[in-house]
């Protein structure tokens, strides 16, 4: 009877230990698939990183430019004059066409720092004239740098 019941706990346990294996084979599968993602993932945020902050110069057509816009109270409007003056600037780059594109913009106490992209300044004068905004200096960027030129 021991017997018996030895032969059937040994197979159980044997059942019971291929189950345990294919579950633990899935987990780790599972596991590598993971893995290998947050890996590719991983790579192609370093690499878009590593060409965007290093050390760069223009010298495509379109350079970037930086627009200092002096509007008092600039940091008090509140997101629907924010939103009419983005949308007039919008439409008047649609009309302009592909030659000059809007990045970014920075809002503080009584300036607007603008980053553009444009074959030239004259595009910059002319997008100001005919939003009626004002540009009070347009600078040209030489060269981008960040905490990762310090690396270089």
């Amino acid at each position: 009877m021991y017997s018996f019941l030895g032969q059937m706990n040994k197979s159980l346990l044997q059942e019971q230990g291929s189950f345990d294996l294919l579950k633990h084979k899935s987990y780790i599968m599972k596991t590598l698939k993971i893995l290998f993602i947050l890996t590719v993932c991983a790579t192609n945020y370093v690499l878009g990183q590593t060409s965007q902050n290093q050390l760069s110069t223009n010298n495509d057509t379109m350079k970037t430019y930086v627009i200092e816009r002096t509007i008092p109270g600039a940091g008090d409007l509140t997101v629907e004059q924010l939103k009419g003056v983005s949308q007039t600037s919008c439409t008047v780059l649609k009309e302009m066409g592909a030659k000059i594109e809007w990045q970014h913009s920075y809002v503080t106490g009584d300036k607007v720092y603008c980053v553009y992209k444009a074959e030239n300044k004259e595009l910059i004068e002319e997008h100001a004239k005919k939003s009626n905004i004002p540009a009070n200096s347009i600078s040209v960027v030489a060269t981008v740098i960040s905490p990762a030129t310090a690396e270089l």
